[in-house]
């Protein structure tokens, strides 16, 4: 099965409508075989798109440069493709044939990559030529899921960045909840992200779109290790605990990008455990998450607090916290003071809260919005973080992260076997 599949009513799509392999085809052998639901037209429409893309790169392997153990002219144009689902990116990378410098990767890790390279190459005339030829080089088929600008030094470093890449021949996938001209909306310096938004414009097919259903949420969902109310702090311990079993927590240090270190409060046993305040309230960003789930499969968060205009930081903060933690497939007990949908009840689009009806009495009015927090950014990435917050405290989601730590044990004892025996 898809676990991030989001499909709805049927939209069939004939066999002899498309090419013998792709993303299209793969998807129509998979509602065929039971495997996924049958597909919205919106779905449909995306992935035609994608096998469009698909049958193009195949045809022009050589001339894009894709095949790692082929050398050719590099290509002449870029291609995007704009789109706003996850799973349509699994369909399209996983049909791509092994042999090609292709990458998957999430945007957060990806910037954070461009900043290390950059840091290396500090001194240089023009770096960012540099690290884009490096990156070309390494891959030059880049697939970035959750494209999202909210941070200055991306923004500034974005068009120049992406247009050596595109010299280079680069040819992109992205997936975003935001249409190019609404990325980086109501930034700092915005007006010198404008240029980049032109160049994904002139470079770009945008494809819009939508699902009745999100498959997450189809999951068997639990309350799991997610506990709603206050003052439970001693039950996320004792949890911490049991899952922790005989060994010893204690303060630890893990590395980050660039020499930087996250101090743990508590870690045993491959858990974390942090107070929300150490996580989120401090000037911790995606590297500083990134590398904590390298080094830890679960995390014991204390204290996740209805977010507003008081704490929007730590709302965003949160945000990145909860995409890194998805990405790496990581564990997640918590305890908050309400429900995922709660958490994230007061924040609000631009367009949400002109549509919000005005209240009769002032007094309900105060109570009700002083609070309110009306950013489009988070606005727009709640539904994101609320559907992973769901899926992540699933029984199937759970029974996976359990499977895959089996793995790697059962890897692990047979590895210090054979040191045993050499």
């Amino acid at each position: 099965m898809i676990s991030r599949a989001l499909f709805a009513d049927a939209a069939k799509v004939t066999i002899g409508e498309v090419s013998r392999a792709g993303p299209l085809v793969e998807y129509e052998r998979r509602i065929a075989a039971g495997e996924l639901l049958d597909g919205d037209t919106c779905q449909v429409g995306t992935l035609r798109e994608l096998q469009r893309l698909y049958d193009e790169l195949v045809q022009s392997a050589d001339a894009c440069r894709l095949d790692r153990y082929a050398a050719s002219e590099k290509a002449g144009r870029s291609r995007w493709l704009w789109s706003r689902k996850t799973m349509l990116m699994d369909l399209f990378f996983d049909q791509l044939p092994c042999s090609w410098r292709k990458k998957r990767i999430h945007f957060h890790d990806f910037m954070l990559n461009v900043h290390s390279r950059l840091q290396k190459h500090k001194g240089v005339a023009d770096p960012l030529e540099v690290v884009a030829g490096e990156i070309s080089d390494e891959s030059i088929l880049l697939c970035l899921d959750e494209f999202m600008v909210n941070d200055v030094a991306d923004a500034l470093i974005l068009n120049r960045l992406f247009r050596h890449l595109f010299s280079n021949g680069s040819i992109l996938v992205a997936t975003s909840n935001r249409a190019p001209d609404n990325l980086y909306e109501g930034g700092l310096q915005r007006d010198l992200f404008m240029p980049f938004i032109s160049t994904l414009k002139e470079r770009c097919v945008v494809e819009e779109i939508g699902s009745s259903v999100d498959y997450r949420k189809m999951t068997s969902a639990e309350q799991g290790f997610y506990f709603v109310g206050k003052g439970l702090s001693g039950l996320l311990k004792q949890k911490f605990e049991e899952l922790i079993g005989e060994h010893k927590a204690g303060p630890q240090e893990v590395e980050v990008v660039m020499g930087r270190t996250l101090q743990v409060p508590l870690g045993a046993n491959g858990c974390a455990y942090f107070p929300f305040e150490e996580l989120c309230d401090k000037p911790l960003g995606a590297a500083d998450y990134f590398g904590l789930f390298k080094n830890f499969h679960t995390l014991a968060l204390d204290g996740v607090p209805i977010f507003g205009l008081h704490n929007r930081s730590a709302a965003y903060r949160f945000v990145t916290l909860v995409d890194v933690m998805y990405e790496n497939r990581a564990r997640l007990l918590c305890s908050a003071e309400g429900t995922p949908l709660e958490l994230f009840e007061r924040i609000v689009t631009i367009s949400d809260a002109q549509q919000m009806a005005p209240r009769t009495s002032s007094r309900s009015r105060k109570n009700d919005d002083f609070d309110l927090c009306v950013d489009n950014e988070l606005g727009f990435a709640k539904d994101r973080t609320i559907s992973r917050l769901t899926e992540i405290n699933s029984r199937e989601y759970l029974e996976q992260h359990a499977a895959t730590l089996a793995e790697k044990e059962l890897s692990l004892e047979v590895g210090n076997e054979n040191a045993l025996q050499a």
